[in-house]
């Protein structure tokens, strides 16, 4: 008898909190029988396998079988073509997508389950989203995941229309829009895209590195791809942030007229570029310190933010630009 879900995990060192993952999944009420789990590694790590293994075992031995099945990519691509591998190698007709982070609840899958039976093509439910204790200005994440109406944590599609409009776009090879690709092909092929509140996924979010918002800029030039595939739908539904672009745009310009001006012996025009990026970079490191009280590895660290942090934008928006060949700026 085939299962009415395939549930599909990419996954990438993180055993521990996988198995966390796999705990919430083995308590779901659907009957076991109706759903199978895939997990794609993308890191190769025996430990992984290993894990996933004993946890089949133990499911096994407490509460009857549970089909879990473990794929290993051979390179690292990417969520996106970690979920290919697992939605086109599912016995499923319903592929439910989740994180290795998340936490599904034990309705999740008989949640949304009716909606399928009426014919529901595509369905996404609701992310809980869990702060941490002292979340700061520099975690943006909570902020993204409240904008965004369609997530691969928590996104249930038939596999006959994965098939049809075919599945995630691998060029996204990082956890970013590869999911808003997905949903812009759907809405290009005409699939309505269901709502289910009642399918509820957990998002605890950890800890964020100081550091994290400088690596995510690198994610400007996935904005420029996404822009270049869907440049309507980019332009309708995804926030472009003109205020804070005009402001980066600014502060790399100002330097560089101080950079340039200092040489050609314009003394003038060096100081009236370089008070504009101060006075820009004030603002910036205003807004990147918390509310409450303050210590100087903080400070130091939206000092260092607030600097590079235009550079790096503006340095992510020309090269996704120009390798994409995008007026994407």
């Amino acid at each position: 008898m085939l299962p009415e879900f395939s549930i599909v995990i990419p996954t990438y060192k993180q055993p521990a909190v996988l198995l966390k993952c796999l705990d919430a999944l083995s308590r779901q009420r659907l009957p076991r029988n109706q759903f199978e789990i895939i997990i794609v590694g993308e890191d190769d790590l025996p430990e992984t396998e290993t894990a996933v293994q004993l946890f089949a075992k133990q499911i096994a031995r407490n509460g009857g079988p549970l089909e879990v099945r473990y794929l290993s990519q051979p390179e690292r691509k990417g969520p996106a073509a970690a979920r290919n591998r697992g939605w086109r190698a599912a016995r499923g007709r319903i592929i439910a997508f989740t994180d290795e982070d998340c936490l599904p609840e034990p309705g999740w899958l008989s949640s949304a389950l009716p909606g399928f039976q009426r014919g529901a093509q595509v369905m996404t439910g609701q992310l809980r989203v869990h702060l941490p204790n002292r979340p700061t200005p520099l975690d943006r994440t909570a902020m993204l995941l409240k904008r965004t109406d369609f997530l691969s944590a928590n996104c249930l599609c038939r596999k006959s229309t994965l098939e049809r409009v075919g599945g995630f776009e691998e060029a996204f090879n990082t956890a970013w829009h590869e999911d808003s690709d997905l949903q812009f092909k759907f809405i290009q092929a005409g699939i309505p895209i269901g709502k289910c509140p009642e399918a509820v996924v957990v998002y605890h979010i950890r800890p964020y590195p100081w550091y994290g918002l400088l690596h995510d800029e690198r994610n400007n030039s996935y904005d420029a791809l996404l822009y270049k595939r869907h440049p309507r739908l980019f332009r309708e539904r995804i926030p472009s942030h003109r205020r804070q672009t005009f402001h980066y745009y600014a502060a790399v310009l100002s330097m560089a007229i101080s950079l340039i001006g200092l040489p050609m012996g314009q003394a003038a025009i060096s100081l009236t570029g370089l008070g504009v990026w101060v006075a820009l970079s004030v603002d910036l490191v205003m807004r990147y310190l918390p509310s409450y009280p303050l210590s100087w590895p903080i400070i130091k660290h939206a000092i260092i933010t607030a600097l590079a942090t235009p550079f790096l934008s503006v340095y992510w928006r020309l090269h996704g630009a120009f390798k994409y060949k995008v007026l994407y700026l």
